[in-house]
């Protein structure tokens, strides 16, 4: 194809602007792209055309017109068509009226037949000097595309194309603050090609300085007289800018902008320039200027809204993720028979911590219970109480296991994360003699419930699992030989917050544990829980409140 091409006569087309001004560009490279994208060949600063909408390409030494699957359609001559062949003075349009035209080859290559009068066809109703409507067209090609199109970019080069339009620019940067700098984000030329960020050469102590000043319009005309030799102006020879601050709208609150003035915050700004025209670009085009700013400022804050609830529903989306293992984790069924019973519950907070808690049979006269709470909150705390559940699993009912599985499971979190990622643990066996076997790995001190006797407090005996890579997990021992019951939770209980913002704390379950001391697990159990509940009313909480009562019949 390359070389066939090389071989053929080069051929041009005629573009016709909806003002019936008219450009002559070359088809080169084959095949010729024509639509909005800006990567085409022939860019169409037209919202309603698709973003490649036709192409042209030779074939058997003809050149071919070809439809690719445009939204309305591909007309030559006035005739639908989804391919051609093309011949001198066809003229092509895209199936939208008062938009641009494409005529094949030059003014003066039709036949005398055929003669092509370059100007709006029959569709259009333009006036002699369709300036000013090209100019108002072009606003509200603008709002067409905020209505029609999901690409931001395909937007943002739409307001700098019709900012062009409007001031007969050269060339059109659209900047957005990050951080104290400028990053282009959309940058065009006035064929509709696209510049690259390096293009832009000129000074940003002038952009900054439309930034700082917040004007409604910053306006510039460079007399070459009066630059000295080595200005960035002079040098790129430039003859005339534009600067148009876009301001931040709060809480896309429009009044907030409807008057641009220095008390709103900037998100960016436009800037155009000229090598050609020594006047003031925006002179009788500021109210348009300012309403394409207005529009664009409304576009970057409509974005930055959409990606806030993409972000959120990212974020919701893993978090019932989170709650699903997170309510994997707790077990189906409790012992509420036989020497050992037991009465648990997990809530979960919105943001959905690592807590977790289960009691499982390691023997025939053995049990093991187990409360954690993961540093941390989503899917990776929740996945990191699963690892713990399941390295729990495979607990025999020897005590020394329990201490070789906190050694191992604190080896593999902390190779892992590096200590980034780490979790309280308090984790006991018990057998039917009473014997009570347990580590407490940072967590909350359980509270062992003797009947007529005081209170005990299990104390943490170790550092959390994942925190250092070498610890030493020794076993401690606590005699419940009478028969007890032990509380153990989560520091979501003691720091249950009421809507006065005050914590329910440790005296508060001390008091409730004394007063219901004589109960059943199941009826200290539920006594905690309602008393938090009475506690924090309908005050959300920050953690998950988890909590786990034991309890231990003698034989």
């Amino acid at each position: 194809m390359a070389e066939a091409f090389a071989n053929f006569p080069s051929a041009d087309l005629t573009v016709i602007d909806p003002a019936g001004h008219r450009t002559v560009v070359d088809l080169r490279p084959l095949p010729f792209r024509i639509g909005r994208q800006a990567d085409n060949q022939l860019v169409i600063r037209d919202s309603r055309t698709s973003r490649v909408h036709a192409q042209i390409f030779l074939e058997d030494r003809e050149y071919i017109l070809e439809d690719l699957a445009s939204r309305h359609g591909l007309f030559v001559n006035g005739k639908r068509v989804t391919r051609h062949r093309l011949c001198a003075a066809d003229r092509i349009e895209f199936g939208v009226p008062d938009s641009f035209q494409v005529v094949f080859g030059r003014e003066g290559d039709a036949p005398a037949s055929q003669e092509v009068t370059l100007a709006p066809s029959p569709r259009m109703t333009l006036p002699e000097d369709g300036g000013d409507l090209s100019k108002l067209r072009a606003v509200l090609d603008v709002a067409r595309a905020v209505q029609n199109s999901f690409s931001l970019e395909d937007v943002l080069a739409t307001v700098v194309g019709a900012a062009l339009t409007i001031t007969g620019a050269e060339r059109g940067f659209l900047l957005l603050r990050k951080g104290a700098t400028l990053e282009v984000r959309c940058a065009r030329d006035a064929s509709g090609a696209t510049l690259r960020e390096e293009d832009l050469r000129v000074p940003l102590s002038l952009i900054h300085r439309s930034l700082q000043k917040r004007r409604e319009l910053l306006s510039m005309v460079f007399d070459p007289a009066d630059l000295e030799p080595g200005e960035s102006a002079a040098e790129l020879e430039l003859r005339s800018a534009v600067c148009m601050p876009l301001l931040k709208i709060q809480n896309n609150d429009m009044s907030a902008t409807s008057v641009l003035s220095t008390a709103n915050d900037t998100a960016g700004v436009l800037y155009l320039d000229s090598r050609t025209l020594r006047r003031d670009m925006a002179a009788g085009n500021r109210e348009l200027l300012q309403t394409l700013a207005l529009e664009a400022s409304t576009i970057l804050e409509n974005a930055r809204l959409l990606q806030q609830e993409r972000h959120k529903h990212k974020i919701e989306q893993e978090l019932d993720v989170a709650r699903d293992i997170q309510q994997s984790l707790l077990p189906a069924a409790l012992p509420a028979t036989g020497w050992f019973r037991a009465a648990g519950s997990s809530v979960a907070t919105h943001q959905v911590g690592g807590d977790y808690f289960d009691v499982l049979r390691t023997g025939p006269e053995a049990w093991a219970a187990v409360v954690a709470d993961v540093a941390g909150k989503g899917v990776s705390s929740a996945l990191l109480a699963s690892l713990l559940q399941g390295a729990f699993l495979t607990l025999s009912d020897h005590p020394e296991a329990l201490a070789a599985t906190m050694s191992r499971i604190n080896e593999i979190l902390y190779e892992r994360t590096e200590g980034g990622k780490f979790a309280t643990v308090f984790a006991a066996l018990c057998d039917s003699t009473g014997r009570f076997s347990y580590i407490n790995a940072g967590h909350c001190a359980p509270i062992v419930v003797r009947r007529g006797e005081t209170l005990e407090y299990l104390e943490p005996t170790v550092m959390p699992v994942g925190l250092v890579a070498e610890t030493g997990f020794a076993l401690h021992q606590a005699d419940l030989t009478t028969g007890a019951k032990v509380v153990i939770y989560s520091d979501g209980v003691t720091e249950a917050e009421n809507q006065e913002g005050a914590f329910f704390g440790k005296r508060r379950l001390r008091d409730v544990i004394m007063k219901h001391a004589e109960g059943s697990c199941v009826e200290l159990h539920r006594a905690i829980v309602e008393a938090v509940r009475d506690f924090t009313g309908d005050q959300p909480q920050s953690d998950d409140v988890t909590l786990l009562v034991i309890e231990i019949v003698p034989k």
